[in-house]
């Protein structure tokens, strides 16, 4: 009876698994809209978006909940499982189960940090970094108003980015103005005339 379990869980891990790229990926399931640039010069859909603060949960990157980690797991539980029961002295259900499970948990984990640290390798090169903002000039794209919070556009390593901002001296800034970044405060850009 362990054997099929064990069989069971190899074929819905390798399902999901295998699901996930056909449908995701090749499929466009997985794709980012760029958006595209309107008459006026501003890009409408890039969802293009900088945060301020010192976490970095809204960047993309992996969990160790994320289903592709726990069909991992499961796939794993169930190839190890499968492998253990074949073995004589570890046949029965006491042994396999908890070596499967150890076998499953370092595969899965494995896993885990090399996508880990290929999403952190591919964000440090292309994200834009906010100590490097600092002295740009942006594009007011929402008009400031005086002591208020608009919206500033700005283009960093070639890509273009939006932010939340106001005037440091607290002055309306009309929409289409150029502008300074000059320091950020949270997730809150100041920016002064140019």
């Amino acid at each position: 009876m362990d054997l099929y379990i064990y069989i069971i869980c190899l074929a819905v891990g390798f399902t999901f698994t295998l699901g996930s790229v056909v449908f995701g990926h090749l499929l466009g399931g997985g794709g980012h809209d760029i958006g595209h640039m309107d008459a006026g010069g501003h890009v409408e859909g890039s969802g293009g978006h900088a945060e301020a603060g010192l976490e970095n949960s809204d960047m993309p990157g992996m969990s160790p909940f994320s289903p592709l980690i726990i069909a991992c797991f499961v796939a794993s539980f169930g190839g190890f499982g499968i492998v253990f029961h074949e073995i004589p002295a570890t046949r029965a259900v006491w042994i396999s189960t908890p070596l499967s499970l150890a076998g499953a948990f370092v595969t899965a984990s494995g896993l885990f940090f090399l996508l880990r640290s290929l999403f952190r390798a591919t964000q440090s090169s292309s994200e834009s970094r906010i100590v490097n903002v600092i002295g740009l000039v942006a594009e007011v794209i929402t008009p400031i108003p005086e002591n208020g919070v608009g919206e500033i556009a700005y283009v960093q390593k070639g890509a273009r980015y939006s932010a939340p901002a106001r005037e440091q001296t607290g002055a309306p800034v009309p929409c289409g103005r150029p502008v300074k970044i000059v320091r950020i405060a949270g997730s809150q850009f100041y920016v002064s005339t140019v």
